[in-house]
């Protein structure tokens, strides 16, 4: 048996003032061939995963293009296209094939193309032919499109957010297209569109009670997967909602309506499940001198991993104007003051103009006199399983001990080690604010206190019900009350 195996994609925030160029691919993850000779990051595990499945059942691995650029504004036409023939000519090369398998995002967009998963796996699907078994591992923030279900024959969904189960759907993929492959299954998918847009955090009730039923639904009476996909709320894509897929053995009724029902459940739960966000003076209110443990407070607004900036001042300011003492906030992204810092050396003292640069969804810079107290070029922070880049980072201090993590590589917060690899000792803090939404949590949950979510200003305000959409048309709650009246 002969298997090819790629990863192509990035989350596009339709309204990121970020372009997303070749730089942005190159600067991320960018292996041509042989990325599972590299250690595994988030996105190219699964093909370390798929590498390790077949060489145990003997299969001959032929390994193509891997690369991710950090969420940003929609991808340049040409280099989506460039990018995309490269892995449509890796795989031509090796023709023929038994098996596909694809980690793909599920929410790239490019200019001028609305669904780049979809043209990617039909465009597979005509050079291998209708017999060959193809496959694609998706983030659950993808939007499920009708050409997508029709070029695959299996998609599957990360079912957490964080997303820590990216080798286990890796495992699930690999089985089923596999088995797909020596005609033990014939999959077949329907979706049931909950036309809902929100944000779902299966690590609290009742999505981790709902989660894990999915899980124990798969391997019985035929039901092979079943995946729920969020949607990613800031892609004005035409079908971006969230949807729930079921892949059935060879029973397409089964299938939808097993799809349904779980759909049913998660509109039935749309209240329970809304995110809560707190306001940002609420949220610094918390941090009292007298908390036993640190409170963590995501900045969620700011999250480079929905395309925005990672460089926003609003609750450093927030901060600053309260006095607060004893904090730790990263990870700011700010090429140029990390350079000074570089240049000035550890142990410097000067002026430094923190974040505020990408626009004004950013704030107004901050000035600051810092110490320049820790330096480390080209560290990685932890994700899961995962070594995961965050470029150029240095620690410094501003007065009350307000300790900065600032970065070159625009990349969210996911782990303590962000900061604790500088020589931050998070548990001696009071307030500990993190640019992330919710992948924070795997890794600082066991050291909060109390965790926080919070809206201040910023690039990717969780305002569901007035997003402004110009494409994503279709009715949707919470922007109107009932969307299946319409």
């Amino acid at each position: 048996m002969k298997i090819f195996i790629a990863a192509f994609g990035t989350e596009t925030n339709s309204f990121s003032p970020i372009p997303t160029g070749e730089q942005s691919f190159r600067e991320a993850l960018f292996h041509q061939g042989d990325a599972t000779r590299h250690p595994p990051a988030h996105f190219s595990e699964p093909l370390h995963v798929w590498r390790g499945a077949a060489e145990r059942n003997s299969a001959q691995v032929c390994e193509g293009l891997c690369t991710f650029a950090q969420p940003g504004g929609p991808t340049a036409r040409g280099v989506y296209d460039s990018l995309r023939d490269e892995l449509l000519e890796n795989l031509e090369r090796v023709l023929p094939v038994d098996v596909v398998l694809l980690n793909l995002h599920g929410s790239m967009v490019a200019e001028g193309c609305d669904d780049c998963e979809g043209d990617l796996l039909a465009r597979v699907r005509a050079a291998v032919g209708a017999d060959v078994s193809v496959g694609a591992e998706l983030d659950l923030h993808c939007s499920i499109t009708r050409t997508m279900l029709e070029a695959a024959d299996v998609l599957i969904t990360y079912k957490e957010y964080p997303h820590i189960d990216a080798k286990e759907r890796a495992e699930e993929l690999f089985s089923l297209c596999v088995a797909k492959a020596e005609a033990r299954i014939r999959p077949v998918m329907a979706v049931f569109d909950c036309r809902m847009i929100s944000s779902w955090r299966t690590a609290v009730e009742p999505m981790t009670s709902f989660v894990r039923r999915l899980g124990e639904l798969e391997g019985k009476d035929g039901i092979l997967s079943v995946s729920f996909a969020h949607g990613f709320p800031w892609a004005d894509v035409p079908e971006g909602t969230a949807k729930v897929l079921v892949v059935s053995d060879g029973n397409a009724t089964q299938a939808e309506a097993l799809a349904k029902k779980l759909g049913h459940e998660v509109w039935a739960m749309r209240k329970k499940t809304a995110p809560d966000f707190t306001p940002p003076t609420e949220a610094l209110e918390r941090a009292l001198p007298d908390r036993p443990g640190p409170l963590v407070v995501a900045d969620v607004s700011d999250n480079p991993g929905g395309g925005a900036p990672s460089d926003s001042t609003f609750l450093l300011r927030a901060v600053l104007d309260r006095e607060l003492a004893n904090v730790a906030s990263g990870i700011y992204w700010d090429p140029t003051s990390v350079r000074f810092c570089m240049e000035a050396g550890a142990g410097a003292t000067l002026d430094l103009r923190i974040g505020g640069k990408c626009g004004p969804a950013s704030g107004e810079p901050v000035d600051l006199r810092v110490v320049v107290k820790a330096i480390r070029p080209k560290l990685l922070q932890s994700f899961g399983t995962s070594r995961n880049p965050m470029g150029d980072v240095v620690w410094v201090q501003a007065p009350n001990e307000i300790d900065l993590v600032l970065n070159t590589l625009r990349t969210q917060t996911f782990h303590p080690d962000a900061f604790t690899q500088l020589g931050i000792d998070l548990l001696k803090k009071k307030l500990i604010l993190v640019k992330s939404s919710q992948h924070f949590r795997a890794g600082f949950a066991s050291l909060a206190e109390e965790i926080v979510h919070c809206a201040a200003p910023g690039a990717i305000t969780p305002d569901f019900a007035n997003i402004p959409y110009q494409k994503m048309t279709r009715p949707y709650w919470p922007r109107v009350e009932n969307p299946f009246t319409d």
